[in-house]
């Protein structure tokens, strides 16, 4: 069977299904999310033997360590994916929400509700979490989850699936709803992208190229999330010991994440005193040091290894234990810079002058500004979504961490009395 056939047929099943989800009560999609967690937490045993035979087949491909660990599950982690869907069942119900409501001069009355997209595809890599986190967002959102995996991932996203759909049992709720693609045929992907009556929506989730490529070559209305190139930047009024604690943090906490730091950005007005703290730490913490020549001195006087950054380096998203660094002229200076070489995702400030603080965060073209705070914090589950389906970058329909709202779209409900338009 060829790919367009296999996506047309699942696609089918999703939408046929999708009525007895969209239609549903938020006690009984709540009631399915609150047993996938039960189920994730019952067997995590099963979950984890699936994912080391991903695992060893990743080592066994030389996969690098940050990709691993974006594929890795653990007992904890399983754990707190659990958490996330117990977080999201508790949730208000997005569906049926009144945006807006208004009596026209004619008698006509006017209200804009919110209602799921429809059929919503996923592409992603490595990291099975997605599966689950994405699944129970739109489970909630009224929205049937077309899940297309990397083959990196196919056991631990086999199993996770099957438990997703179990969890309808005994429920109105059809589980034709979740389908999983089958990871092992690349056109599969370029089936799902121009499936457009179909499919309603597409969401990548994963590394530049990935996401470009869906972006280039979907007609299917897509959301586009972003590689995360983030920046820290240290002004001259910050606290060094605030400073270092969230320049560790934005770095060093999960490194293969899209919001982790990748650039530290450093007033050079403070350059001789906060830079050597900055780099023995980074040192010691063995993250790989770019910099420019300025920082490159420092360096070398202090005995730290570095190497000078190519122009390339500052719009490298490591997803490694790697960073950039350069000293900049003030807080301008470092805007114009990202604005370069940043990818619109996170920018954190690190500083106490007030001035500074509001230029940083009036003139920074980006899904999220931190003040005095890791970049780590864009995620969904620390911002109260439960999850998130992704982190968009682009201005349209949503931006930044996108929960259950941003799964939703509007639909207009006109009610009369026989009125005519004249």
């Amino acid at each position: 069977m060829d790919a367009t056939t296999i996506i047309s047929e699942i696609a089918g099943k999703a939408a046929s299904a999708s009525v007895t989800l969209s239609t549903s009560a938020r006690q009984e999609r709540d009631l399915v999310l609150t047993k996938i967690a039960d189920s994730l937490e019952k067997n995590s045993d099963l979950i984890i033997k699936a994912n080391q035979i991903d695992m060893q087949n990743a080592k066994a491909a030389g996969i690098s360590a940050s990709f691993q660990d974006r594929l890795l599950l653990t007992s904890k982690r399983i754990s707190d994916m659990a958490a996330g869907v117990r977080d999201i069942a508790k949730l208000p119900d997005p569906l049926g929400r009144v945006l807006m409501e208004r009596n026209l001069d004619n008698g006509l009355n006017l209200k804009q509700i919110s209602v799921p997209f429809g059929v919503v595809g996923m592409v992603y890599e490595a990291r099975p979490n997605v599966t689950v986190d994405a699944a129970a967002i739109l489970i909630k959102s009224g929205n049937a989850a077309l899940l297309r995996g990397s083959a990196s991932a196919s056991e631990s996203n086999k199993v996770l699936v099957q438990l997703i759909r179990d969890a309808f049992a005994d429920t109105k709720i059809s589980q034709e709803v979740v389908q999983l693609i089958p990871s092992n045929d690349r056109s599969t992907v370029s089936a799902l992208l121009t499936a457009k009556r179909l499919v309603d929506l597409v969401i990548p989730r994963g590394g530049a190229e990935l996401i470009r490529s869906v972006i280039d070559n979907a007609t299917v209305a897509t959301i586009e999330t972003g590689a995360g190139v983030c920046h820290v930047y240290v002004d001259k009024s910050a606290d060094f010991g605030k400073a270092i604690a969230i320049l560790i943090n934005s770095k060093c906490n999960r490194p293969s994440v899209c919001n982790a730091a990748e650039t530290l950005l450093v007033d050079q007005a403070i350059a001789d005193s906060f830079m050597p703290i900055a780099l023995k730490e980074l040192a010691a913490a063995g993250v790989v040091i770019n910099c420019d020549l300025p920082t490159k001195k420092i360096a070398d006087q202090i005995l730290v290894a570095t190497k000078l950054a190519t122009e390339q380096s500052w719009s490298t998203e490591y997803g490694d234990l790697e960073i950039n660094i350069a000293q900049v002229s003030g807080v301008l200076d470092a805007i114009a810079h990202i604005a370069k070489f940043g990818t619109k995702h996170t920018e954190a400030i690190v500083a106490s002058d007030a001035d500074a603080i509001s230029k940083f965060t009036t003139l920074n073209d980006c899904a999220a500004i931190m003040i005095n705070a890791s970049t780590r914090f864009t995620d969904g589950g620390q911002m109260g979504f439960g999850a998130e389906i992704g982190i968009s970058n682009q201005k349209m329909h949503a931006r930044g961490p996108m929960g259950l709202e941003q799964m939703t779209t509007t639909t207009w409900i006109v009610s009369g009395d026989g009125q005519i338009r004249e």
